[in-house]
């Protein structure tokens, strides 16, 4: 099962925190990497570390905000790896603030960044895709802030929302050239980012008190359900979100 050797793969937000910890899970399945990032310097620490674990990396510096810089990332991947098998949608942005405090920018940037990109990413996806005539996996990451609500999460949680209508439209329309769309929606997941927060012993408590499984996720926690909507054998699965929350949503 989860036979993934020799597919390629592009994560965007593949530099650091859950992107990179994708990056890994898939490169250990044999899969060839096509990682993206805003930040150059993240970039290439993130590409010699995976480059070190014996994986075959494609580091590209994108804005997935920007048309043009997604299309030049695709036409370069496909330069340089001939195919795309599987695409992470996973770059994203959070601007914490209530909701009268919120600039006017600090949606734009969200939005641009959480739901615009994912939007360019997964067109750019797809029409490469269809050309190639082999199907394909689109995967979103979404959060849990797509289907629950929180105070000062105006832009974010309805950036994640919109992720996750994405991912049931575009099902409707892809499933026609074997292309399955579905989203995957973490809780909160302890990483490098997260990290410094996560040390605050009021808000980790919280955090704990809100899931059923009283911890807080591990990268770990999402590499099989991401090897599950990576392979064939999701192969009947498509617009679906699936929450790894430790049970937060379903309270």
């Amino acid at each position: 099962m989860f036979k993934l050797e020799g597919k390629v793969a592009m994560i965007t937000g593949g530099s650091k925190g859950i992107g990179l910890g994708m990056a890994h899970c898939l490169g250990k399945r044999g899969v060839k990497l096509a990682i993206s990032s805003r930040g150059e310097e993240d970039l290439k620490r993130a590409s010699i570390e995976l480059k070190e674990e014996g994986y075959e990396v494609f580091a590209t510096p994108v804005d997935v905000a920007k048309q043009h810089s997604v299309e030049n990332w695709m036409e370069e991947v496909i330069n340089h790896f001939g195919k795309v098998d599987i695409v992470v949608n996973n770059a994203g942005t959070n601007i914490r603030k209530p909701l009268v405090d919120i600039e006017e920018e600090d949606w734009d940037r969200v939005i641009d960044t959480n739901l615009k990109g994912v939007f360019l990413v997964g067109q750019a996806a797809a029409k490469q895709m269809i050309k190639q005539g082999k199907g394909g996996r689109i995967i979103n990451v979404s959060s849990i802030f797509g289907g629950v609500g929180s105070s000062h999460q105006t832009s974010y949680a309805s950036s994640k929302g919109g992720v996750n209508q994405l991912t049931k439209v575009w099902a409707h329309e892809l499933a026609k050239d074997g292309i399955n769309v579905n989203a995957l929606a973490p809780g909160y997941i302890k990483t490098p980012m997260t990290a410094g927060w996560l040390n605050d012993e009021d808000r980790l408590r919280k955090i704990i008190d809100q899931t059923m499984v009283k911890r807080v996720g591990e990268l770990k926690d999402l590499e099989g359900p991401l090897l599950l909507l990576a392979s064939d054998e999701s192969s009947y699965m498509t617009g679906q979100t699936i929450y790894v929350d430790g049970g937060w949503t379903a309270q």
